[in-house]
């Protein structure tokens, strides 16, 4: 059975940035299932709505007829990310790192669970990383990496601009390009997928599998999930909307999608929730024509809380909303 064409509804959602040859990738998503990974570095031991777009990438993928891996980052949590950093990232202890990851994993067992669909498999990039040689990972990865092309990236750019960056944080890239080597060897992984400011990290990956196997392999990214005022959801925000009911709890998080501005609702109804297309314009539309009746923002806040705390949160929360 040919898969759905999945990504013209991601065009469709604005969720594809940048991309590998992407007629290639269309062509090869729609001839035959491909196992895609993305990947997510325990750095707090829940997910927030910036990683969620992503989740439900990897979701859609699944829900399409595709095989998805989520990997966490136990090792690449370790060493820390540059990425979008001005300064080193506090490294994390093994044991809050395994809180860490004991958090994220629950959630992800959660969000991929797809009736009729593939099961995910959940991997944890230490169990290849932790004990893997010194002098192999240079012989095997490290020769595949041209310095030149390291230096290039506009992360490691902006750390040396701006007071430099560790050998630590520059090696980042070569371990999350690895992990990529190692899905696509053990489990014939042919897709990365992640967010536009992991381009870098990723097109890593591509070149070393094409490097080290000869074979062609494919990633994609999706633009950042924007408010409208331009900020970000981060870790760093002290306003950010968690999926954990301990760091923002079922009322808080509905609450705070029935309060979104106007200008927000089309988009997060396309990229964040499960609607279709063209349901989510037609309810775009209807708020639009009347935006005094927050209809947007009401079937916003109950799918989104729906799909992360459950239908039992989301009646609860509308109830102590009314």
């Amino acid at each position: 059975m040919r898969p759905v064409d999945v990504m013209a509804d991601l065009e469709a959602r604005g969720l594809v940035h940048d991309s590998t040859d992407l007629d290639a990738l269309r062509e090869r998503l729609s001839s035959r299932p491909v196992v895609a990974y993305y990947g997510c570095d325990p750095t707090a031991d829940s997910f927030h709505i910036g990683h969620l777009v992503g989740i439900l990438v990897l979701r859609r993928l699944q829900a399409a007829g595709h095989r998805p891996i989520a990997l966490a980052g136990g090792a690449t949590g370790m060493v820390g990310d540059p990425t979008g950093r001005s300064t080193e990232r506090v490294l994390l202890d093994e044991e809050e790192l395994a809180r860490n990851l004991a958090g994220i994993r629950a959630q992800l067992e959660r969000l991929l669970d797809v009736p009729g669909s593939e099961r995910p498999l959940l991997v944890d990039n230490a169990t290849w990383t932790r004990d893997l040689p010194l002098l192999e990972f240079l012989r095997d990865v490290g020769r595949h990496a041209p310095v030149s092309v390291m230096l290039a990236r506009e992360s490691v750019k902006a750390r040396l601009e701006s007071g430099g960056l560790t050998f630590t944080e520059f090696a980042y890239p070569l371990i999350q390009a690895h992990d990529y080597l190692v899905l696509h060897r053990e489990h014939d992984c042919e897709l990365q997928i992640g967010g536009s400011d992991q381009w870098g990290n990723i097109t890593a990956g591509v070149d070393l599998v094409r490097r080290v196997t000869g074979d062609a392999v494919h990633a994609f990214t999706w633009p950042l999930v924007l408010r409208s005022d331009g900020r970000k959801f981060s870790k760093s925000e002290d306003d950010n909307v968690w999926l954990s009911a301990e760091r923002t709890s079922p009322y808080a998080f509905y609450q705070y999608w029935l309060n979104v501005p106007d200008a927000d609702v089309r988009r997060f109804l396309l990229q964040l929730t499960l609607l279709p297309v063209e349901e989510a314009h037609a309810v775009a539309d209807a708020s639009a024509a009347d935006p005094a009746a927050r209809t947007g923002q009401r079937r916003l806040a109950r799918e989104l809380t729906d799909l992360v705390h459950g239908p039992a949160a989301t009646a609860a929360a509308e109830a102590a909303s009314a």
